[in-house]
């Protein structure tokens, strides 16, 4: 007996110790068999009580933030992550279900990992399949993640027989230095909540309209916080971007809801250019016809539509189209249909970059409505970082947008495709460009059984009197959005008029704009213009075009 209780109390005594000691193990990531040279190491901090893992910079207190510590409790397997948002502020949750929800199959499959023996263990992780090698030899449990922490010291994760992440080195030591790192004070906070700061904590986000009303109505007046023009058709803000990096992308991001308005409108994002003696802000507050006016020949003037020597138009950051009644009506009923309750609108405009970096622009919304409840939109642009850089233009030159944004405040529709010269622009470059391109978005309108809403059209587009791109816009996938349209109507032959294929739009969608390469171009005069055959005029029904060009190169 006496033997047994001496052997006990030994025992115990040792597994204090091990439980005492730390060790630090270090992996190193590889992918299809080549090591990942260019990603720091990933650290375990693992003793008898608990773990940390972390990666060599934040060790080395180098990391850029946003980062992560994650700690797991023993033995209740509690997850606790701290997110490093930015110096001197902390966020932090727990997590006490994930690991006991966490489902292997144990096989009988062994190999030596570090002189170490380790078994496999099989699982799934979002249709992934995740092999687990893992050691008792050191009684511990730990990891370079949260997966597996359960089934002993995991030396190695292999993910889908291509990425593996390997255990290099293990060793024992004396103190982590863990105190230094989480030092300040932290804010605590849900798992979700922790996931959505860390986030959004990875861009800038700047904030330009917040569930503000576009509608029509000469109650609309401007406030401290945003100017409203065309009795608040447009509403408008100005902001302040910051200094935009080569490998940063830009996403203007746009959520609409109806506020009473029934109807598929257009709507478009855009900036005002202050570079030159007028700008389109001059005709918001001064009146149209301040602008200079394009004249074809048709007996009509179209005001604010083309660049001239003193002026650049409106450069549209996206169109979109709003669907017919979005949350306002969803109290219409169909069998079947459950409507959606907000309309996302999310458009890469990382080429517009040279425009916005470092500048304080007027941005604005603008929808086509002639309704008192109108619309509800919110505003961001995000910026990101990244190491793709696609768009390497450092070149943005206005050209036209005849999108007629101050349509209630007297700017006529572009029916100036009813001759054949259509649209043109003259425009002198002081310096050549090279790889140019025209940013070009483009849809048709005319929303009757002949108007061009509803009939292939083709857009053709010549620079210096030779034609560099002709296509048909048009979309066919209309019929996808229609459970963002619960106002939509009905026919006979089984369609909702939201199935219906339109000239380059849907509602509830964005039009994509087209990118038209053009060569390099000389220093000097130049002339781009646009042709589109528009349908004839119907008595009070007509077509029209709004197009947007905006050209983009390296100087």
């Amino acid at each position: 007996m006496f033997r047994r209780i001496i052997f006990s109390i030994v025992t115990i005594f040792l597994m204090s110790l091990i439980s005492a000691q730390t060790y630090e193990i270090q992996y190193q990531s590889s992918y299809n068999g080549k090591l990942q040279s260019d990603q720091p190491a990933i650290i375990a901090w693992v003793n008898g009580k608990e773990s940390f893992i972390l990666n060599s910079t934040i060790k080395e207190q180098k990391s850029s933030y946003p980062f992560e510590v994650t700690k797991i409790e023993r033995p209740s397997n509690t997850i606790v992550s701290y997110g490093f948002l930015k110096p001197g502020e902390i966020i932090s949750s727990s997590d006490t279900e994930s690991v006991g929800k966490q489902n292997f199959e144990l096989t009988d499959e062994t190999k030596k990992i570090l002189g170490y023996t380790c078994k496999k263990a099989i699982t799934k992780v979002n249709s992934n399949t995740i092999e687990v090698w893992y050691t008792n030899d050191l009684n511990l449990k730990g990891g370079p993640s949260a997966l597996g922490q359960d089934l002993g010291l995991v030396l190695e994760v292999e993910r889908n027989k291509n990425s593996l992440i390997t255990a290099h080195s293990i060793k024992k030591i004396k103190n982590t230095g863990i105190e230094k790192i989480i030092n300040t004070p932290i804010q605590s906070t849900d798992v979700l909540g922790y996931k959505d700061l860390l986030w959004k904590s990875r861009f800038t986000t700047l904030k330009v309209f917040d569930q503000e009303t576009v509608n029509f109505s000469e109650a609309s007046k401007s406030d401290e916080k945003v100017k409203r023009y065309a009795n608040g058709t447009i509403i408008l803000k100005k902001i302040k971007f910051p200094a935009i990096g080569e490998g940063e992308n830009i996403f203007a991001d746009l959520k609409q809801q109806s506020n009473g308005d029934a109807y598929d409108r257009t709507g478009t994002v855009f900036f005002i250019p202050q570079d030159k003696a007028l700008s389109f802000l001059d005709g918001l507050e001064k009146g149209i016809k301040t602008l200079p006016a394009f004249d074809n020949g048709n007996g009509k003037q179209y005001y604010g539509v083309s660049a001239t020597k003193d002026y650049n138009p409106a450069v549209e950051m996206m169109r979109f189209f709003t669907p017919f009644g979005i949350q306002q009506f969803n109290h219409i009923q169909l069998k079947g249909k459950t409507w959606q309750t907000i309309n996302p609108y999310r458009q890469d405009i990382t080429e517009l970059k040279p425009s916005l970096s470092g500048k304080e622009l007027w941005v604005g919304v603008f929808i086509g409505n002639y309704d008192k409840g109108g619309h509800k939109v919110s505003l961001e642009i995000t910026i990101h970082k990244s190491d793709q850089a696609v768009h390497k233009n450092n070149v943005i030159i206005p050209l036209f947008n005849t999108l007629n944004i101050m349509e209630m405040a007297g700017q006529d529709y572009s029916t100036m495709f009813n001759k054949d010269q259509g649209l043109w622009v003259d425009f002198t470059l002081e310096k050549e460009i090279k790889n140019a391109q025209l940013r070009y978005t483009t849809t048709g309108h005319g929303g009757w059984e002949n108007g061009d809403e509803f009939i292939p059209k083709v857009n053709t587009i010549s620079m210096d009197g030779k034609t560099v791109f002709s296509f048909v816009p048009w979309r066919t996938d209309c019929g996808s959005y229609r459970l963002y349209n619960p106002a939509s109507g009905n026919f006979q032959d089984g369609l909702s008029s939201s199935d219906l294929s339109r000239s380059n739009w849907c509602p509830g969608t964005v039009t994509n704009p087209n990118f038209i390469p053009l060569g390099d171009l000389k220093a000097g005069k130049h002339s781009i213009q646009i042709k589109i055959p528009q349908g004839p005029t119907e008595g009070t029904s007509f077509s029209s075009w709004n197009v947007s060009g905006t050209l983009l190169g390296v100087q």
